[in-house]
């Protein structure tokens, strides 16, 4: 049996190796601040094809938390899990500050039936879902204290089987009018807006092959890899970064030195792209 032993080393942020310069501060017109829409639009900046730009010249200030929570917008696509059921709701953990609420009412039934009113069907939809378990759905309404109304009137929300979950900071992932994403190598992926990224292949409990076990592994270790990175996740990177590991073996794609390289080839492979 061979056994590696590896012992911790500092790693420096990929950026700082590239040779980037992660202190700048003072801007001048036309400037690109970012690319990531998480950020707030400040005075002296406007939009232009999906990059923040400045207007003025002066400093730029910007403060990150060290960790933050989900604040739910409107039509945000969230993976929450199952934290309790109460009557005609259950409580979701979406990572948010307070509990979300799923009501039985905007649920569709097994199948794609639409939920009839009845104390029949309510006992069913209480068996539907219990607790731990993991469901898609979308944000409907953000109420005054910051709690979050959640439906899933849609068949592409609903309860997730087969697959994995993988936490990511919010500010990692590019918004986007789609967030289900069917990828070539036959696995699906939701990026969820509250920090939550589920990838699996079918909302079933029948044993998953090894084959697909291993492609769902992979996109973990892919994602983990962009993430420790701080590269912006997208259908995109997934798939770039996915295909720059494919020579390595699953275990070593999170090794310091092997996930510098791949990153590295996956963000050659986005600037190409972007021309």
């Amino acid at each position: 049996m061979a056994m590696e032993m590896r012992l911790p080393v500092a790693c420096k942020p990929l950026s700082e190796r590239l040779g980037q310069d992660t202190k700048k501060h003072l801007v001048v017109p036309e400037d690109t601040i970012t690319m990531d829409t998480g950020f707030m639009r400040g005075h002296g900046m406007y939009m232009k094809e999906e990059k923040l730009i400045v207007s003025v010249a002066g400093s730029l200030i910007c403060v990150k938390a060290l960790k933050t929570r989900y604040i739910g917008e409107a039509g945000d696509i969230v993976v929450g899990r199952i934290t309790e059921v109460q009557q005609k709701r259950w409580k979701v953990e979406t990572n948010s500050g307070l509990d979300s609420v799923l009501l039985f009412s905007p649920m569709n039934l097994p199948g794609g039936e639409l939920k009839r009113r009845s104390t029949e069907d309510e006992l069913a939809m209480t068996g539907f879902l219990q607790g731990g378990e993991l469901v898609s759905a979308e944000v409907q309404t953000v109420f005054s204290d910051g709690a979050v109304s959640l439906h899933t009137r849609s068949l592409k929300y609903g309860k997730l089987g087969q697959g994995v979950l993988v936490q990511v900071s919010p500010s990692l992932v590019k918004r986007q009018k789609i967030h289900f994403h069917d990828l070539p190598c036959d696995a699906s992926v939701i990026l969820g807006n509250n920090e939550e990224e589920a990838g699996g292949f079918t909302a079933n409990l029948e044993p998953v092959s090894l084959a697909d076990g291993e492609v769902i592994s992979w996109l973990r270790n892919c994602i983990i890899s962009l993430v420790t990175q701080r590269t912006m996740l997208y259908d995109t990177s997934i798939l770039y970064c996915y295909e720059a590991s494919l020579p390595r073996q699953i275990k070593d794609i999170l090794k310091p030195e092997i996930m510098e390289e791949i990153v590295m080839e996956t963000r050659q492979r986005l600037l190409e792209q972007e021309g």
